[in-house]
């Protein structure tokens, strides 16, 4: 084993995590929006309305940036600098933090009647058309966003990098980002997004069911029962066009007791979505406890990032 391996990548990870909980997202210089940057670059000359072109362009990005890890992470050899370099990793793949920011905010404006601020904030959750919604949409919009997004900036980075170190959790990263950059059904990325969007679907599909087992367990400290989170999961997650968004946002349903799922406005198309759980539709104090169970599964999540880390490194040579 590689001198300090052992004990540097769990104890990257735990302090990416904290990294994330204290400094969160910051406004400008972000490194994924740098990846954004040269995926928009690159999309210029890479354009094609193909899937061939949008393979090449999905490849072409995601192996640069785990290429650039994998390099980084060998420099690093071990100790201290790989500790380092494995928390810069994890924090800038997070983003559990500013998710659950934005929701307790967007909590707050609902609260106070502010519609037209609420329309605004959402755009910072997800890519529907706030125009379309009033105030019980935009609580449901955003008790949906605040689930699936617990997998998808916090469970599954944090678990990408406990099994594929500094590359694997970049080269997730980028998946991530290309998948809500071109993985829509827009009339120009129906096709050339397609290669992004299914990644997505294969790196997202574990993490997406561990976010909904540590929903169902974190759900009594929210006042909710595992019970409920579970049985909305087996009952109501396959009938969403998403293979992995359908578990966490059924769980969280079903842990809330709240009824998720509807018509869905987005600005390229209405997609008519499946119910997902029991219950009245969400208000901001479900909202709220939304929020507050994101926390906890992620709590859990870097604890069960950090014992898997630690038996990877234990068994490597």
């Amino acid at each position: 084993m590689v001198a300090g391996l052992g004990w540097a990548m769990p104890a990257g990870i735990a302090a990416g995590y904290l990294a994330d909980v204290v400094f969160a997202d910051p406004r400008r210089g972000h490194p994924v929006a740098g990846f954004g940057w040269c995926a928009s670059t690159l999309e210029r000359f890479s354009y094609r309305d193909s899937r061939g072109s949008g393979v090449l362009h999905t490849v072409a990005l995601v192996t640069g940036v785990a290429g650039a890890g994998a390099l980084a992470q060998r420099r690093a050899a071990g100790g201290v600098p790989l500790a380092l370099l494995a928390a810069a990793a994890t924090w800038t793949a997070l983003g559990g933090t500013s998710l659950a920011a934005t929701g307790a905010a967007m909590a707050d404006l609902l609260d106070g009647g502010d519609l037209d601020g609420a329309r605004a904030l959402l755009p910072s959750l997800c890519g529907r058309d706030p125009a379309a919604l009033d105030g019980p949409g935009l609580a449901r919009a955003a008790c949906e966003s605040v689930a699936e997004n617990t997998s998808d900036a916090s469970v599954a980075p944090l678990l990408w990098a406990a099994v594929a170190g500094v590359p694997g959790v970049l080269a997730y990263r980028g998946i991530n980002t290309l998948d809500a950059m071109i993985g829509h059904r827009s009339v120009r990325y129906l096709r050339f997004g397609w290669a992004a969007a299914r990644s997505d679907d294969v790196v997202n599909y574990v993490p997406a069911r561990v976010t909904g087992v540590l929903a169902a367990l974190c759900s009594p400290a929210i006042g909710g029962t595992g019970s409920g989170a579970l049985t909305a999961w087996s009952r109501d997650a396959g009938r969403h066009p998403s293979p992995n968004a359908g578990v966490a946002e059924a769980a969280f349903a079903g842990a809330l007791g709240v009824r998720l799922g509807g018509p869905t406005q987005y600005c390229h198309e209405l997609e008519i979505r499946p119910t997902l759980g029991e219950g009245h539709s969400p208000v901001p104090r479900d909202l709220r406890r939304a929020v507050r169970l994101s926390r906890l599964v992620q709590l859990a999540a870097v604890g069960l990032a950090v014992l898997v880390s630690a038996g990877v490194q234990r068994r490597r040579p």
